[in-house]
């Protein structure tokens, strides 16, 4: 077995593994660029994809996994993991740090097949909900109660997905780190808001509500449509983010009330030229774009499901309505409109949050911090195998 030394001043062969290339791009950026500041040979390894050339612009060299999909298919996981194994095998990495559920999973057993001294995982969202059946509850968490079983360490996004597998945690050996953003490129950009809201068409006396993501049913989709339908006489409502090949049919009734926008990169404008941000979510790890428009001092309309529920306190931060129903996003985007004092309350108590809560730069060190506790432990484990 490699010797596992992840001091800050020895250089590591890091790699953070995702299932799709998106994900480092949009999720990951602060981190893999932190790890690079820090004199570490960094990889991301990823099906490859429209996102690559960002994340190698970032100084990371991108690996690219051929049959790596979001959705499970047998014998395509299969091809994907012995694919995985020969390529982290043949990194021969000091740090493997896996994110996203498919890759948590695949990735957490492969790395410690393969022979990589420290191996990490952080937890952006359980791919199960407790009002899912039993059945996709039980695969869920036996799959993660598995794959736990081949890491060094355990980080989690948020305090609920940990108690929810906290009986399959080794002790002293996992934490909640919670989540973050680049706080240097996500603030209120007048200018930009501006520039935004002309493109558009969006007078400047106009009201704009805006939910950002993946054009999927579980983004909220159909909640969001009947509110814009209800809402569309005294705002405009806009969606902006890609479809998505896993939720092909993704039409719903009053989709026609949205306008849809496809994939931007000047994303703290587009926040900016928000009068209301909403996120309907049935499910979120811990929401980046949340974070990202509290940031910004957008008041909010979330969901009450964990993920959201860690961006603010209900009434203090923002507001939390309940999921997959329509009529309650209707009231709670309602409210903001209506009463500009409450929007201007809340956007600037949720931009005093994020400063003080979501630093992505934090959340990089924690991950640095975890390696050399990972580190130590495995050392300890592989002199006591070496006694025995």
């Amino acid at each position: 077995m490699p010797t596992a030394s992840t001091s800050r001043d020895t250089p590591l062969r890091l790699a953070h593994l995702t299932t799709v290339d998106m994900s480092l791009a949009l999720l990951l950026a602060t981190e893999l660029q932190v790890d690079v500041e820090q004199g570490h040979t960094v990889f991301g390894i990823s099906a490859a994809g429209p996102y690559v050339e960002r994340v190698e612009g970032l100084g990371v060299e991108h690996v690219p996994i051929r049959h790596f999909t979001r959705s499970w298919s047998l014998l395509s996981d299969l091809r994907a993991f012995f694919e995985l194994f020969r390529t982290i095998r043949r990194l021969k990495l000091d740090v493997l740090h896996t994110h996203t559920p498919k890759a948590g999973v695949m990735g957490r057993i492969a790395g410690r097949l393969a022979g990589v001294p420290v191996v990490v995982n952080t937890c952006h969202g359980l791919w199960a909900r407790p009002e899912d059946r039993w059945l996709k509850r039980a695969l869920v968490y036996g799959a993660e109660a598995l794959a736990i079983r081949f890491s060094h360490y355990e980080l989690f996004q948020n305090a609920e997905d940990a108690r929810t597998l906290r009986r399959f945690l080794k002790p002293g050996r996992w934490e909640v780190v919670g989540n973050g953003v680049d706080l240097d490129r996500f603030r209120f950009d007048p200018e930009g808001r501006a520039r935004v809201r002309a493109e558009w068409g969006i007078a400047d006396d106009a009201l704009l509500v805006g939910t950002i993501g993946r054009r999927v049913r579980e983004k909220g989709l159909a909640e969001f449509a009947e509110a814009a339908h209800a809402l569309g006489d005294r705002a405009t409502f806009v969606w902006v983010g890609p479809a998505d090949e896993t939720d092909a049919d993704t039409q719903v009734p009053h989709e026609d009330a949205i306008r849809f926008v496809g994939e931007r990169t000047d994303m703290p404008a587009v926040y900016s030229a928000l009068d209301v941000f909403v996120l309907a979510s049935y499910r979120e790890g811990f929401s980046r774009a949340s974070m990202e428009a509290a940031a910004c001092g957008r008041p909010m309309a979330l969901t009450d499901i964990r993920g959201c529920r860690e961006i603010g306190t209900h009434e203090d931060h923002l507001l939390l309505v309940d999921p997959q129903n329509g009529t309650a996003l209707t009231a709670g985007v309602a409210r903001l409109l209506d009463d500009p004092n409450l929007r201007t309350r809340l956007g600037g108590a949720a931009e005093e949050r994020a400063r003080q809560a979501f630093d992505q730069r934090s959340i990089a060190s924690a991950s640095l911090t975890a390696y050399g506790a990972a580190a130590s432990d495995a050392r300890v484990v592989e002199a006591v195998d070496q006694d025995g």
